[in-house]
């Protein structure tokens, strides 16, 4: 594990405030997500009192979300030495899809479309779509369940450059996969993925139906034709009470 360096995030870099029109918590975690990504393994990000008093909000909702960077892999803390960028985690192999994995287990799959709107990719989503910055791109959230059980909500995009018309689908009846194969040809490969674990944010705990508590898998993913193409750029939550992992990977 890297040591962590004593130059704290650079400040300059962050934004001076936080927008009224959404929750408080979730922009200083995407904040910290994305200055984790952009800093060194080992580099010191900024206090929680440096944040708490950037952005005028209690210590405690900035260490509510710190908690949640670090549950997520992407920063450990040290005693002391305060929270640092972590080292980016191995990544597993998936080999199908929610509705595949479901009907493989006998279990009938369903799904309820929480968010289906058209946007055009920043430069973050574009790099893990491998698109030009600005192509138009489903947001796709559904709350996916099994036999009638809550069992995860997946977020993923997908680009509508690569897939045009597929914003038109209802996938609260249909197969995300299913449509991808026989409309586009799309054929699964490698799915290469983070898997960690995490506390759900309350919202997402209530629609799961499960304790604040109730630690849950967070999966990140970019999986890829059997061409290597990118076929879309999700991050879904599972709940762990009710739901495994089966990984595939190569000894090395």
């Amino acid at each position: 594990m890297a040591r962590p360096r004593n130059n704290p995030g650079d400040l300059a870099e962050l934004p001076t405030e936080l927008r009224p029109d959404r929750p408080k918590g979730d922009q200083i975690r995407e904040i910290l997500e994305k200055l984790t990504r952009s800093l060194a393994v080992g580099t010191v990000l900024p206090s929680e009192r440096v944040l708490a008093e950037r952005f005028g909000v209690a210590r405690m909702t900035v260490r509510q979300e710190v908690d949640r960077v670090v549950a997520e892999g992407l920063a450990n803390r040290r005693p002391g030495g305060g929270t640092f960028v972590a080292e980016p985690r191995p990544s597993r192999m998936l080999a199908s899809s929610f509705s595949q994995d479901m009907a493989n287990r006998g279990i009938q799959p369903g799904a309820k479309v929480l968010e289906h709107r058209v946007g055009a990719a920043d430069e973050d989503l574009a790099r893990e779509l491998e698109e030009p910055i600005g192509t138009p791109v489903l947001h796709l959230v559904r709350l996916r369940t099994a036999d009638g059980d809550p069992m995860a909500i997946e977020r993923t995009a997908l680009s509508l450059h690569r897939y045009p018309g597929l914003d038109e689908i209802d996938f609260g009846e249909k197969s995300l996969y299913t449509e991808l194969s026989t409309r586009y040809g799309v054929t699964l490969g490698m799915v290469s993925a983070s898997i960690v674990a995490a506390p759900p944010e309350p919202g997402d705990a209530e629609l799961l139906e499960i304790d604040n508590s109730t630690p849950c898998l967070i999966i990140t993913s970019a999986p890829r034709t059997a061409t290597d193409q990118v076929i879309e750029f999700g991050r879904s939550i599972y709940r762990s009470d009710r739901y495994d992992i089966t990984v595939a990977y190569r000894a090395t």
